[in-house]
């Protein structure tokens, strides 16, 4: 060997352990290849890739590719971890290709890099073909294909190749093992992961950490927790994954005593400095409701990314502080932050929950300014927000425009005109994804709505249909929407039906049936479904018991109402709310109970609301209480002065002739210009809705035929002298004049336009969005009778059922 080829060699290699990798390349490229040996070679590309050097590791290919060097296995095997080790995973597979490959480290390296890539196939390929070569696996093998095989979701492989690891003795391998209890995990197989854990003699960290991860991911988060203090009782060292995966656990359950203690654990420690650990800690008091605790843990810290101000702005979402979650948005952008599509569709739910149209347009345009429509999620909480604004123009237009429409923005649509009051184009947009896309159960609960809304059942009927053929029962969510499909439209049986058809009823469910059983007046059925339910161990929560209450409401179940109160006071801890309240006070005032209601209110924990009072006043006007009437009326119009109680104070002054105070108050709202609101009712004939608007009947085009029709009818009542309600019934042509005007009769437009459009015998079901007037009540009644029609109407409050002159709600 001459002095200078050893020199050549020496000099790059000295370069290179010198840490100068582009002098020592220099001096390779510029070397006779004569001169080089395969050892320098191997150094300098073994340094390319310690450095992540590409471009130098490819000027280094080059010089062997043309100096006609054979890449041999060693040689081979440097440049294909070259590459790889520098991401360039293509060029070092086509390396590996070509030459022999029996070494197992060169096959660890490419399951490795493919699993972290997330290119699974290409993994299990290899190890496939590896065992074609007769090349026997080792942990490092294992340990990255069971991250592929968790990927495919291939148990069945999975658990072959858990079988040869064991044939291989290698069943006692910690980080084999390790990868081995995360791939059980993510199958749902609890079990079979704990049984590992549990006879692994040798854990670390990685091991405790993939416990508590997998326990939390499959649901299991007390155990999750539950493993923490174990770890620390072995003697083993917690890190910062450790603490965030338990404290995540604690916010899954909203477990605030245990995430305090890691909150006190991680400062003690040090890890509270770790960014992720302070972002999972503010989650952790958001989903705990500890607004003020989220607060300080983002104002303590020193760094702050997206996430942070993204969980920050969620926060304030959730807790109803969406002006403050704006706030946080443009003061993260003033300080330099660039939202993302995440911390967008964060403000534009914190817009839409509280309707905040002006500051939605503005992140609308935020959103344009920066090229952010063509994400999908951004498109698809714009038009949530829209929709939740009211503002269904804007939401229509982000539709037309979008680029690709998923079946959330179907979904979305759908849903929003059903909750907008256009079940006209909610069906429309059905049938037009249905040519485009498989409609899935989301879309069947939000279609369902608008046939409710319409009392629409031969097209609720009709979506019942196409779930059974599409096997879509089975949802939870769809079976719920059709059981309050059925409900709303007015046909028990058939809710009842499908609610029994549920195989596994959640609260839900009940609360539906309940509630549907409380607005047909049904008090001792929703009674005995309520005590059911608590008979299959589930407990109510406090719209359930709104529910009841009402329906002891509407049933006059005085007795039963106040036992229901106490149980959700006393045995179900839950603090009664508004709603509650008002309910007690109905059923007391309904009963002639004033004094005692009155009392009530005074009682009541929290100051009451317009509401509560204006319960107590039907109760004065049913039992001619003139005096209390007065002085519930003034708690009333100091809390609300242009409240609607006015009209019924005027009722009241009325029935007990009191003729000046009446104009008194007559004076008074027209003084305040009070306006009712517009009152409408509807019936579905022949899948056509049919409007009648109060106070211009003639505007539908068979006005004349319905006129006629209601006069023959109103002669036959008065021929038959029908009235069972003397104190209301209609004396003189003022008091039906302002029946008229209060009340429009618009049900009874649209009850007699079903008796002359439907077929003999077909049920009249009509919608009403205000509470039914006296005089259309006992219409209804006769109507029923004399035209041998049950009648379904259901207004604002309840739904009436009438036949043979009786109606389900007994006056």
């Amino acid at each position: 060997m001459s002095t200078e080829f050893a020199d050549c060699n020496h000099k790059i290699r000295h370069f290179c352990e010198s840490g100068k990798l582009s002098e020592a390349v220099d001096l390779l490229c510029s070397s006779p290849a004569s001169e080089l040996e395969l050892g320098t070679y191997c150094l300098v590309l073994r340094r390319c890739a310690e450095q992540k050097s590409l471009r130098e590791g490819r000027r280094v290919h080059s010089v062997i590719s043309s100096n006609s060097w054979k890449a041999d296995s060693d040689l081979g095997a440097k440049l294909v971890f070259m590459y790889v080790n520098c991401g360039d995973l293509v060029e070092g597979r086509k390396i590996f290709d070509e030459i022999a490959n029996e070494k197992v480290y060169l096959w660890n390296i490419l399951i490795k890099e493919y699993s972290k890539a997330g290119e699974f196939k290409e993994g299990v390929y290899l190890y496939n073909k590896m065992k074609e070569f007769g090349v026997e696996p080792d942990s490092y093998t294992f340990s990255s294909v069971f991250k592929c095989f968790s990927g495919l979701g291939f148990l069945e492989e999975g658990e072959k190749a858990h079988g040869c690891l064991l044939k291989l003795h290698l069943g006692g391998n910690t980080v084999v093992v390790n990868s081995l209890i995360s791939f059980y995990f993510k199958f749902g197989r609890v079990e079979s992961a704990q049984k590992l854990f549990d006879e692994l003699l040798d854990r670390d960290v990685v091991t405790w950490n993939s416990m508590i991860s997998g326990y939390a991911s499959n649901g299991c988060q007390w155990k999750a927790i539950e493993v923490f203090p174990q770890m620390i009782c072995t003697g083993a060292s917690p890190n910062s994954t450790t603490v965030i995966c338990v404290l995540a656990a604690c916010a899954d359950i909203a477990l605030l005593r245990f995430g305090k203690m890691l909150h006190g654990y991680a400062v003690k420690t040090g890890f509270y400095q770790d960014l992720t650990f302070n972002n999972t800690l503010l989650d952790m008091y958001s989903k705990c409701g500890y607004l003020d605790c989220a607060i300080r843990v983002f104002e303590n810290m020193d760094d702050r990314n997206i996430v942070s101000w993204t969980s920050m702005m969620g926060t304030y979402a959730r807790e109803g502080h969406s002006d403050a979650a704006v706030k946080l948005f443009h003061e993260m952008k003033n300080k330099g932050i660039r939202p993302d599509t995440f911390a967008m569709t964060t403000v534009l739910n914190a817009c839409a929950s509280s309707g905040l149209l002006g500051d939605g347009k503005e992140a609308h345009d935020y959103i344009k300014k920066h090229n952010m429509l063509s994400d999908i999620s951004v498109c698809n909480a714009l038009m949530n927000m829209y929709i939740k604004c009211g503002s269904m123009e804007d939401a229509e237009l982000v539709f037309s425009q979008l680029p690709v429409v998923d079946t959330i923005s179907w979904n979305t649509m759908i849903g929003g005109y059903s909750k907008n009051g256009l079940p006209n184009e909610a069906l429309s947009l059905f049938l037009q994804m249905q040519r485009e896309l498989k409609p899935d159960g989301i879309t069947i609960s939000c279609i369902l709505p608008a046939f409710a809304s319409l009392a629409d059942l031969e097209r609720g009927k009709q979506i019942h249909a196409y779930v059974l053929r599409n096997r879509q029962i089975s949802d939870q969510y769809v079976a719920n929407a059709l059981v309050d499909m059925y409900v709303k439209c007015g046909h028990l049986a058939f809710a009842r039906l499908a609610f029994d058809m549920i195989l596994s009823k959640d609260l839900i469910s009940w609360t539906i049936m309940i509630a549907g059983y409380c607005i047909h007046g049904l008090g001792s059925e929703a009674s005995f479904t309520f005590n059911e339910m608590r008979s299959e161990g589930i407990e109510p929560d406090e719209n359930c018991f709104t529910s009841i209450l009402y329906a002891c409401v509407h049933s006059a179940l005085l007795d039963e109402g106040k036992r229901f109160y106490l149980i959700m006071a006393k045995e179900c801890k839950i603090e009664p709310k508004l709603e509650h309240y008002i309910c007690m006070v109905n059923l007391l005032a309904n009963a002639g109970r004033l004094t005692e209601a009155y009392k009530f209110i005074e009682s009541m924990p929290l100051k009451p609301e317009a509401a509560v009072w204006g319960a107590l006043l039907q109760g004065c006007r049913v039992h001619n209480n003139v005096k209390l009437a007065e002085k519930v009326a003034e708690h009333i119009f100091e809390l609300e002065p242009d409240n609607a109680a006015y009209y019924v104070l005027e009722n009241i002054y009325e029935d007990a002739k009191m003729w000046e105070k009446v104009e008194w108050l007559k004076n008074r709202i027209s003084h305040l210009g009070l306006k009712k609101n517009k009152v409408c009712s509807w019936i579905v004939v022949k899948e056509k809705v049919q409007i009648f608007l109060a106070g211009n009947p003639a505007a539908h085009p068979e006005f004349k035929k319905i006129d006629t029709f209601l006069k023959k009818l109103r002669t036959m009542m008065k021929n038959k002298d029908f009235s069972e309600t003397a104190k209301y019934t209609l004396s003189n042509a003022e008091e039906v004049k302002k029946e008229v005007s209060l009340c429009g009769h618009s049900e009874m437009s649209a009850a007699a336009f079903g008796v002359l459009n439907l077929e003999p015998g077909k049920s009249i079901r009509v919608t009403k969005n205000s509470k039914v007037c006296h005089e259309c009540h006992e219409t209804a009644k006769f109507m029923s009778k004399a035209c041998r029609r049950e009648i379904l109407l259901r207004d604002s409050r309840r739904f009436h059922h009438f036949k043979d002159a009786r109606c389900s709600c007994k006056g």
